[in-house]
């Protein structure tokens, strides 16, 4: 049970143990239904190779709800799973598409940058799990926008991944959301599903998208950012204060964007649905800069990102500015 503290955005001793039946309704789809559709052997291997690396963020996640683990295990072992899926599956970032004139990238360091991607990714998704509905909410947008793109370039073990992803997400949400019967995900879900996010990510990175030859879409790169720009931007920015105040990069706190949006008396169900109706409009820009260079696309993409960022800070103290104006008067 998640027991309030002075942090929480909750008052009842809450389960945070959701994980287990998002990872066990997920893991027996996604098997079942690969197998009823019968895809090739190499296929079949790739995803049994993908089932072993969340498997162990699964139980890396369970083992910290139940009794807590540092940072540093649960880095070693998101590394391990990163690793594994790498070098088994071939599964890596291979270039930048001409961002900062870099078109390939060398072996070692592309494996290198690959298991930096997965390990932010992680942590990432497990930094927002912080109100209801939120992370629930962004990782089945960013599954439905990959699992589209998936169908379209015929790639159907993948959007299979992506849609089991969403339906599990789904379920999970109904208790998430519930007054009666709540339900935390926990890092025993928060993990394995940003693996699976970034890993969705890397495959559509490498992928060569038909698509464009009739679509002017923007380059393979913007699109990932665009689809995990929350995310991201909330880890950037908590973990760069943190640090400037002289704290742990990991350090718990209510610095962050959804929090700084409840402060401005949001409901949690409210802040989550202004969230996940900036990242669709984040997303949408994305796809309609596509006739852009890929640096003005990225300075375009990163400029609103920013300003998603800093809005509820600015608007939280003109709410104070306010408050303490009237009350002087």
């Amino acid at each position: 049970m998640d027991e309030p503290e002075e942090r929480s955005s909750h008052v009842k001793k809450t389960s945070n143990l959701g994980g287990i039946g998002i990872f066990i309704t997920f893991s027996v789809c996604l098997l079942v239904f690969a197998g009823i559709v019968g895809f090739s052997k190499v296929l079949l291997s790739q995803l049994l190779v993908v089932m072993a690396s969340i498997s162990i963020l699964f139980f890396l996640g369970v083992k910290d709800d139940l009794i807590g683990l540092s940072p540093l295990k649960k880095i070693v072992g998101q590394l391990a799973a990163a690793i594994l899926v790498i070098v088994v599956s071939g599964i890596r970032i291979e270039g930048l598409e001409g961002l900062l004139g870099i078109e390939s990238i060398p072996y070692f360091v592309s494996v290198l940058l690959t298991s930096l991607v997965f390990v932010f990714m992680v942590n990432a998704f497990n930094l927002i799990d912080g109100i209801d509905g939120l992370s629930g909410t962004l990782g089945m947008i960013a599954s439905a926008i990959f699992g589209i793109f998936f169908l379209i370039e015929g790639r159907y073990l993948m959007a299979l991944l992506s849609l089991t992803l969403i339906g599990s997400l789904a379920a999970f949400l109904r208790f998430n959301l519930s007054k009666t019967k709540k339900l935390f995900m926990g890092d025993s879900g928060s993990l394995f599903i940003g693996f699976i996010l970034a890993y969705q990510a890397i495959v559509f990175m490498n992928m060569d998208l038909a698509v464009a030859q009739s679509v002017l879409l923007p380059n393979k790169i913007v699109i990932v950012l665009a689809i995990l720009a929350y995310p991201i931007l909330d880890t950037l920015r908590i973990f760069t204060v943190r640090v400037m105040q002289g704290k742990s990069p990991f350090a718990a706190d209510r610095n962050h964007i959804h929090h700084r949006i409840l402060q401005l008396g949001f409901s949690h169900r409210l802040a989550t649905l202004t969230i996940a109706l900036t990242q669709l409009n984040i997303i949408m820009t994305a796809l309609l800069i596509g006739a852009f260079n890929i640096h003005i696309q990225l300075i375009i993409l990163v400029s609103i990102v920013t300003l998603m960022g800093l809005l509820p800070c600015i608007l939280k103290r003109k709410r104070n500015h306010i408050v303490w104006n009237s009350t002087d008067v």
